[in-house]
């Protein structure tokens, strides 16, 4: 069954760190990411998550935020957590970003 607690990394260089689920299905952690947009040094920045609870199939679905400590935006990723044969897990997300912008007229360009 997939673990999401732990260290994660992925193919971009960028770090995630995952708590252990409390017993509603919660998560707290940092992510560390190694690509953005900003002039701004990157830093960790502190994430909040919930996992579904597990069928008996035991590859999850999850959801988490992420709150950028040095960019006017945050990002959520919703994934699935997935075990092959050997034991070895991996996560496969999809994420929205949406950056602050100083009108609603310029919302339309600010989600990517």
């Amino acid at each position: 069954q997939c673990n999401l607690q732990g260290q994660w990394r992925n193919e971009l260089g960028s770090n995630m760190t995952l708590s252990a689920l409390d017993a509603a299905g919660t998560f707290s952690g940092s992510y560390h990411t190694a690509v953005a947009v900003t002039n701004k040094q990157i830093v960790v920045s502190p994430l909040q998550g919930a996992q579904q609870h597990t069928s008996g199939k035991g590859q999850p679905t999850f959801g988490f935020t992420v709150q950028w400590q040095f960019a006017d935006s945050t990002t959520a990723f919703v994934g699935q957590c997935f075990m092959d044969r050997r034991g070895k897990e991996t996560l496969e997300t999809m994420w929205l970003l949406r950056e602050e912008v100083t009108s609603r007229r310029d919302s339309w360009k600010a989600t990517r």
